[in-house]
């Protein structure tokens, strides 16, 4: 059984990522302000939660040594919490980028900074990141959040040379457009319908279908480096 902590665990994305791993091996969830959702959640899978800001360093490294006093090792890591911003770049303002770069990517810096060290202490270990396809094509009108996405995938590529003799995978999952409340709050119906046009498979994805994606990646452990595309095609 090994100890799986996923960030932004009351997420669509987070919440089935936390259940796929929750059927074989202890998981522990983050969350930032919705303890209730992450409370209700823990009762369902019979998982643990911690309280964190990923976008804070002090934060990220006091839930890690959280879960690892706890469980005595941390074997995977999934960066998933995430925010985005649907909005012209120019009228994106200093604090929209700001945030939006600090929860999306200096949040997977502290997070794996402070989950990595432990794992090269055991020479084991595993780093999904969540990026996204607007990381790999770019969205208009989400330059923030393509950028941060697309700084994830730099960041999973150089961490996978890195971190390989110390028998540690990093790779990243790179989703399309996911059935999830993100996107609803930030596209209506008929946007969505028309993203789910341009996908070759002609539908939105499932973040179950993402879930599995991030669990075969964590479990093979002769891949890394790599940017696994769950999209449907979309490009």
């Amino acid at each position: 059984m090994s100890v799986i902590l996923v960030t932004g665990g009351t997420g669509a994305i987070g919440r089935a990522i936390a259940a796929e791993f929750a059927k074989t091996d202890d998981v522990v969830i983050t969350y930032n302000s919705r303890a209730d959702e992450a409370e209700r959640l823990c009762r369902e899978l019979r998982c643990q939660a911690v309280q964190a800001d990923v976008s804070d360093y002090d934060s990220a490294r006091r839930a890690v040594e959280q879960v690892v006093h706890d469980y005595g090792r941390l074997d995977v890591l999934v960066n998933n919490a995430g925010i985005a911003q649907i909005k012209l770049f120019t009228d994106i303002s200093p604090d929209d980028w700001n945030r939006i770069i600090s929860v999306n990517l200096t949040g997977v810096f502290n997070m794996t900074q402070a989950a990595v060290k432990p794992m090269i202490s055991r020479k084991s270990g595993a780093v999904v990141n969540i990026s996204s396809v607007w990381g790999v094509y770019g969205g208009a009108c989400e330059s923030a959040y393509s950028a941060s996405k697309a700084g994830i995938i730099g960041l999973t590529k150089a961490l996978s040379r890195e971190l390989g003799a110390s028998g540690i995978t990093v790779n990243a999952v790179a989703p399309g457009v996911i059935d999830s409340p993100m996107n609803s709050s930030h596209l209506d119906a008929q946007e969505l319908a028309e993203l789910a046009e341009q996908t070759p498979l002609c539908r939105l994805g499932q973040p179950e279908e993402v879930a599995r994606a991030v669990r075969a990646l964590a479990e093979n452990r002769f891949i890394t480096g790599q940017v696994l595309g769950v999209d449907g095609g979309f490009c």
